[in-house]
């Protein structure tokens, strides 16, 4: 999403195809894009960058939302025939002949999700799509998904920063067999440690919009950062690397999906495998994790689309 969309200004095309392949190099497979981000420039990058390699990957990206004649989202939309037509759209930006893993982006409240299921499961008997997935839907909704087609994995926050899903969602992923895929694992830069209150954001980055984001709540919040930078210290590790290292301790259903567009930061994310965290670290990471964050993850509008 980063190399396109809602950070700022985008890097230049050309590294971040090379970024791509050098990571399909390193032995990463699975790679997420989506026809919003951007809109619809990121799953052209993807397609370029991964052509190459379509072998070797796995390409999961998104429908849900309506966009204007100039590309600006104007809300939800996942009728069926909508979902076919996106799917179609976003084959040939991916320059592939199949969606390894199609998520409905956000719940649409107009659509039943059966409705929205079976035009996923049309598409799979049609070689178009090899797996449905969810993001940010709640349990009842992915238990009447699944039992039309099944769900594959649901995407969602999940962090050391935002842990609401445990509670109501994650035990119906074990139930059913769903795999998690949380993304914004590092709190949106958060956990890396590289954030305080001082930070000043590109006037293009979304963050600048979110209530968790504003300088007061920054420094509140930091108690939680100096706990894993201590933690990263004793481990030779840095914080980033902790924070996937907890997610990766969680299940071993989860499969995290930190973005970067730096060389540097693929390479240290990719180290967070390797971490070692005992049952100390993740009581002490626990413990912390659950002191309140100061700041709503999201505004009240962006809100209303997560979690049905």
């Amino acid at each position: 999403m980063g190399m396109s969309h809602a950070y700022g200004q985008a890097p230049d095309k050309r590294q971040m195809i090379a970024l791509m392949r050098f990571a399909v190099e390193r032995g990463l497979t699975f790679f997420d894009t989506a026809e919003a981000y951007g809109p619809f420039v990121n799953e052209e990058l993807v397609g370029e960058a991964l052509k190459p390699h379509r072998a070797d990957v796995v390409i999961a990206t998104k429908f849900g939302f309506a966009f204007d004649a100039d590309g600006k989202q104007i809300g939800v939309n996942s009728r069926p025939e909508h979902i076919k037509e996106v799917a179609e759209a976003s084959l040939r930006r991916l320059q592939t002949d199949t969606i390894d893993l199609f998520y409905q982006h956000r719940v649409d409240p107009d659509v039943p999700i059966e409705e929205v299921a079976g035009a996923v499961k049309e598409l799979v008997s049609q070689g178009k799509v090899r797996h449905f997935g969810l993001s940010e839907a709640g349990a009842q909704t992915i238990r009447r998904a699944h039992a039309v087609h099944p769900v594959a994995a649901l995407q969602s926050e999940y962090s050391l920063w935002w842990r609401e899903r445990e509670t109501d969602v994650m035990p119906v992923l074990e139930e059913l067999g769903i795999g998690l895929v949380p993304f914004s694992p590092l709190g949106r830069g958060f956990l890396t440690g590289t954030i305080d209150a001082n930070t000043a954001f590109d006037s293009a980055d979304f963050r600048n919009t979110l209530p968790r984001f504003t300088p007061d709540a920054r420094k509140a919040n930091k108690v939680i950062v100096d706990l894993v930078a201590d933690l990263a210290a004793k481990k030779h590790a840095t914080p980033a690397q902790i924070a996937l290292a907890w997610l990766l301790a969680q299940k071993t259903w989860i499969v995290p999906i930190p973005g970067t567009t730096k060389l540097t930061r693929l390479e240290e994310n990719m180290a967070g495998a390797a971490i070692d965290l005992t049952n100390e670290d993740l009581q002490k990471l626990d413990e912390v994790s659950r002191t309140p964050i100061q700041g709503a993850r999201y505004t009240q509008s962006m809100e209303l689309m997560a979690g049905r």
